[in-house]
């Protein structure tokens, strides 16, 4: 989602239908704080964030480090259909 904003602008059957309301398992990947998904990921999803500063490497390196990565990526959204299903 490029923009909470302009998502939020469009009317409700179009967000509906980008975000069904009956998929539980949603799952944000944001490669910074989390702050903010929780309305679109809803209280059954889940979020892949960073919730701390500090780390100093070249930034494909950092972001496998921090789990960026497709297999981790597939485990956390295999965990999460598996705990809202």
């Amino acid at each position: 989602m490029p923009c909470w904003e302009l998502f939020e602008e469009q009317p409700a059957a179009y967000r509906d239908e980008v975000l069904p309301p009956d998929v539980k398992a949603r799952l944000s990947i944001e490669p910074g704080v989390a702050l903010g998904w929780s309305k679109w990921v809803g209280d059954g999803g889940g979020s892949l964030s960073i919730e701390h500063f500090g780390a100093s490497a070249p930034g494909d390196k950092v972001l496998e480090e921090f789990g960026y990565n497709v297999d981790n990526v597939v485990a956390r959204a295999a965990a999460l259909l598996e705990r809202v299903a």
